[in-house]
């Protein structure tokens, strides 16, 4: 049989076109900025179909017949008018990136942590206001962007993703960080600006693999001296908070590069940072 990929991408389409069948085994299908509304029945046949994307649409409903592209590795459905979907989602076992991106969902379904192979979710700029627990069953998850939502909290779950490398989590409504993030053994980066997280949990210090922590616009007053005992952080991005102090600890953080303390009420500036500057860190204040 001849595999082939059909592009037709920004065609200005309002439907699906007909699609081959018989001898020819569909591997990726774009359709990518059309103004598409409906997936006809005829779409979930192609059994074969590896790539899949429907994004920048005007989609707002994924019909349950998307769990027989068993094949299904990557999925996009990002821009389009989603509120819900289907706990036949959990039925793509070898679904490695899935974008949710830019469209009205404000929950993901439970069904989300059967995909164990998932590698990259992004959820972002849609009206979340909760993450399942069930997405710490997603053991392969590396990124995790669920940026722009109205998420109050993080499920204690999600710190059995082992093999979490990037977190953004910025401009939601977060105010406070479950103490299960400190199991998040390879966190390299962690994005929370613009929330309103008033401390940091203790467990925050067993994060050893952290390089960049951006923690701007939050509502910070103290500043946690554990994170100077991480050893590995280079990038520390602390403005526009409530801090009025700093402790000495910081100074002896062994790899910082970058230190931004911008638009923070503090009293006084410890000699410290002139000394973090000279040893080659820049330092905003």
């Amino acid at each position: 049989m001849k595999a082939m990929k059909l592009n037709f991408v920004g065609q200005n389409r309002n439907t699906v076109p007909d699609l081959p069948v018989g001898d020819t085994k569909v591997r990726g299908l774009d359709l990518m900025r059309n103004r598409i509304t409906a997936i006809p029945e005829t779409l979930w046949r192609l059994a074969e179909l590896e790539v899949l994307n429907l994004g920048d649409n005007l989609i707002d409903t994924i019909d349950p017949g998307i769990g027989r592209l068993a094949n299904l590795t990557e999925l996009y459905l990002h821009g389009n008018q989603l509120t819900t979907l289907p706990d036949a989602l959990g039925e793509l076992p070898a679904l490695r990136v899935l974008d949710l991106g830019h469209n009205r969902l404000r929950a993901l379904p439970p069904a989300i942590g059967k995909l164990t192979n998932l590698r990259f979710l992004y959820a972002s700029d849609g009206h979340l206001t909760e993450l399942p627990e069930e997405l710490g069953a997603l053991a392969n998850l590396r990124y995790l962007n669920a940026t722009d939502n109205a998420l109050p909290a993080l499920p204690r779950g999600i710190g059995a993703l082992s093999q979490l490398v990037e977190l953004r989590l910025y401009n939601n409504v977060i105010t406070e960080l479950p103490d299960t993030v400190g199991a998040l053994s390879s966190l390299r980066e962690l994005h929370l600006d613009g929330n309103r997280i008033a401390e940091l949990p203790p467990s925050f210090g067993e994060l050893r693999e952290l390089r960049v922590i951006s923690l701007r616009g939050n509502k910070l007053r103290e500043m946690p001296t554990f994170l100077a005992e991480l050893p590995l952080l280079r990038h520390l991005d602390l403005r526009a908070n409530e801090l009025r102090g700093l402790p000495d600890t910081v100074a002896a953080t062994p790899r910082l590069e970058k230190l931004d303390l911008r638009w923070n009420p503090l009293k006084h500036e410890p000699a410290w940072l002139t000394q973090l500057e000279a040893g080659g860190c820049l330092v905003y204040r």
